[in-house]
């Protein structure tokens, strides 16, 4: 990707973080590039990959078990396939220091991304999150670089202390604002809060981080404009897409195997419109 487009827009998708006029920026996440091109026909300003969705369509789970290499390629399919905005979940920066932080952020851009999230779990029940000043310095080094590379990337620092159920239900909200404002201060453009859903906790949020915050949306959470009258600046989806497909996927399955029938694909895209709408990406790559 030319640099000159790859930085308008990163600076667009940056800016549009603390931008709410229109209400929280609503970033699908994808998990190839034919879903994120779904995305884009949609009208949708940006979108983001889901880590866990591009493992499941290997055939694995979550957690860094797919390669940094292997998930920046399907990244960098996304970012190819649309002429949107994509940040990518790089998940925990598949490296234990800042120095290999530093390095999947450069990779990161080169795959043509403009946005990365960058997560403080550690998938260890018996010690779930990171310190918060080693996370801090993987963020700075993100930042530090993104400047070397000349985009401004948007750096979404994300904090799994409700994701994980860290400590007393009384005190998460304290802990998640301590660690979130120390990401904001090592740079970080949005703050990422997944799995709260709890309406007076989502303002207690907003109310006490300094920066734009992120969470993630789904059945229990409030809706997208309910959000935006709370404050949220940003609302992903996570794997759920993903996850709703697979449904799909299985109760066609299931009616294929025990009666025989198709009902369930009566509302695919024609295989005609499919193909059109795919042909006029390869003629966009030619192109560029």
């Amino acid at each position: 990707m030319r640099q000159e487009i790859q930085r308008n827009r990163a600076e667009s998708f940056r800016e549009r973080h603390s931008d709410a006029a229109d209400g929280p920026l609503v970033l699908p996440n994808a998990w190839d590039a034919a879903s994120a091109i779904v995305y884009e026909t949609l009208g949708f300003a940006a979108v983001g990959s889901s880590s866990a969705g591009v493992a499941a369509s290997l055939g694995l789970p979550d957690g860094e078990v797919v390669g940094r290499d292997e998930m920046l390629a399907a990244v960098g399919r996304m970012a190819d396939a649309v002429d949107l905005p994509v940040s990518a979940d790089v998940e925990a920066g598949y490296g234990d220091g800042p120095e290999a932080v530093a390095e999947t952020v450069r990779l990161t851009i080169e795959a043509g991304a403009v946005g990365v999230n960058l997560e403080d779990g550690t998938g260890d029940p018996d010690d779930p999150l990171v310190d918060v000043e080693t996370h801090a310095a993987k963020i700075r080094a993100a930042r530090e670089a993104a400047e070397e590379a000349g985009i401004p990337l948007a750096i979404n620092g994300r904090t799994d202390v409700f994701w994980s159920e860290v400590g007393d239900g009384a005190d998460r909200v304290a802990r998640t604002v301590e660690r979130a404002n120390a990401y904001r201060e090592a740079g970080s453009d949005c703050l990422f809060v997944p799995g709260v859903t709890d309406p007076e906790e989502i303002e207690a949020l907003v109310d006490g981080i300094d920066g734009p915050i992120n969470v993630l949306g789904g059945p229990g959470a409030p809706s997208v404009p309910e959000l935006g009258n709370l404050g949220v600046a940003r609302v992903s989806v996570g794997s759920g897409p993903m996850r709703a497909t697979l449904v799909h996927l299985r109760d066609v399955g299931e009616e294929l195997r025990e009666d025989g029938t198709y009902g369930g694909m009566e509302n695919a895209i024609p295989y005609g419109d499919l193909a059109e709408l795919l042909r006029g990406r390869v003629d966009h790559g030619a192109d560029e």
